[in-house]
């Protein structure tokens, strides 16, 4: 039987159907048998196992070859995953492979993706300078299967670990650690050396997978998730020590750490880390920054837009810059008073609301030539006038108003409303339309009284309450809101 031309096409079409299907199911990849160096046609399947993975190390001083030798010959495949080629070279065992993740113009982009290259349904995080024991690991996979934790933990070396809790509040950018776990022994993070295993698609599912430091990245993305991390007692022993590093290369990778930390919270969006000790590491902006947000529009900051609150690095610098203007008003004997959001978050919290963006004070008028920065920045047409802690002190550019920032850099800033008396009210010259921009009687100022605001003790109107209520309406302290809620509403997204 002769085959005509229509019926020879159609069996090559089905012949090169079969080929592809052929080579999207059964091809092999890195960690099932075969080299690795091959493409293949679709992401990898799952397969039981643990791949090593080795991520955090420097190039100029490593245990990496060691590290991999060790674990390859139980034998389990390895993964060294780096930006770029470590330099010098680092001579991996057979079963490991070396991960560039900085894709290259003459590289096909799955070769950087980690994902791709993964095949076992867990990994393991290895700490530069562990040594492996033989099934420990699948006590850890034991334990992840059978338990309510998505991590599991064992420490590297004499050590043991100290297990922490960790709470990430996003909305107020802020990651706090506390002593002791979670609940029934999970714990939100470990203190010291540890290999951490969990499971290949909770890896790859998280945001930042890969990030530096691989095992505070995973802490935090975890607690965000409400993951749990389990602590097993028994250790994998850690390399013996090699010869003493020296000043240079120490100096070289606590500086490397400390940027990459930095450069990871910033990812992350966490601008102050609450130790479980009580102190505190911050990554926001400072008085040498600029503030961490723009131009403010429609009295609703980027921020908010973002389901965020102020970032704490703004609410500490407009805490200091307000305490500084308060000490200055005070010591020149100016007349002054919380107004606005700043008095009502003085009556709801003693400080200043944790989504506002500036400090409000009114100040009487007549007051204002008492104080030498107020003087000065008169003198100088309105323009900028910087006090001897840095502040600036100028003349707002809306109205007649003054503004004191944080710094020539740091816009972030306290305004002063200068009021005078008419007829027993309260007035003055700049109206933006605020809401509570309003006129009010003078009886709220006579006299003034001390309240809690901001870690320190500033003025207010009498009868606060009634004060706001004029302001912004009745139940005004009751019920929060967003300064505008025609554009976000509190509780809307957040």
């Amino acid at each position: 039987m002769r085959l005509t031309p229509c019926q020879a096409a159609l069996a090559g079409a089905i012949g090169l159907n079969l080929l592809l299907l052929y080579c999207a199911w059964l091809r092999p990849g890195f960690g099932g048998g075969g080299t690795g160096t091959s493409p293949r046609c679709r992401p990898p399947r799952e397969v039981p196992g643990v791949t090593v993975l080795l991520r955090d190390f420097e190039d100029f001083e490593n245990d990496v070859a060691g590290t991999a030798r060790s674990f390859a010959a139980l034998p389990l495949p390895v993964l060294v995953a780096a930006e770029t080629a470590p330099y010098p070279p680092v001579p991996l065992p057979p079963g490991a492979r070396l991960l560039l993740l900085r894709p290259a113009p003459d590289r096909p982009p799955r070769d950087s993706r980690p994902e791709l290259h993964v095949r076992t349904r867990h990994v393991a995080v290895v700490p530069d300078g562990t040594r492996a024991v033989p099934g420990l690991l699948e006590r850890m996979r034991a334990t992840l299967e059978t338990g309510d934790a998505r991590v599991v933990a064992a420490p590297v070396g004499t050590e043991p670990l100290r297990c922490l809790g960790l709470r990430v509040e996003l909305r107020e950018w802020t990651a706090r650690y506390g002593p002791g776990g979670v609940s029934g022994g999970v714990c939100g993070a470990v203190e010291g050396a540890a290999v951490l295993l969990l499971r290949t698609r909770d890896l790859f599912n998280l945001s930042f997978p890969l990030a530096r430091p691989l095992p505070t990245a995973l802490f935090v993305q975890a607690a965000v998730r409400g993951w749990g991390l389990r602590v097993l007692r028994e250790a994998f022993p850690a390399a013996p020590p090699a010869l003493p590093a020296s000043p240079h290369n120490r100096w070289k990778a606590e500086s490397l750490a400390g940027a990459r930390r930095r450069r990871l919270m910033r990812d992350l969006g966490i601008k102050l880390e609450v130790l479980a000790d009580g102190g505190e590491r911050w990554y926001g902006c400072t008085k040498d920054t600029a503030r961490c947000f723009g131009t403010v529009h429609a009295r609703t900051p980027q921020y908010l837009l973002a389901g965020r609150w102020t970032p704490p690095c703004c609410l500490r610098a407009l805490r200091e810059t307000a305490r500084h203007v308060v000490e200055a008003l005070e010591a020149a004997g100016v007349r002054y008073w919380l107004e606005g959001g700043s008095l009502l978050g003085a009556v709801r919290l003693r400080d200043i609301i944790p989504w506002d963006y500036d400090v409000d004070l009114g100040i009487y008028r007549e007051d204002a030539g008492k104080c030498r920065w107020l003087r000065e920045v008169e003198a100088a047409g309105g323009g900028a006038v910087e006090d001897a802690e840095g502040f600036v002190w100028e003349k707002a550019a809306e109205g007649e108003f003054y503004r004191v920032h944080y710094s020539r850099t740091n816009r972030l800033h306290v305004d002063l409303w200068p009021f005078y008396p008419r007829a027993g009210v309260m007035t003055k010259d700049t109206w933006l339309g605020h809401p509570q921009d309003v006129e009010f009687p003078e009886r709220f100022l006579r006299p003034r009284l001390p309240l809690p605001f901001a870690g320190f003790t500033a003025m207010a109107p009498n009868n606060a309450r009634e004060f706001l209520e004029l302001k912004f309406g009745p139940g005004a302290v009751e019920k929060p809101e967003y300064p505008n809620p025609a554009v976000k509403r509190l509780g809307q997204g957040d």
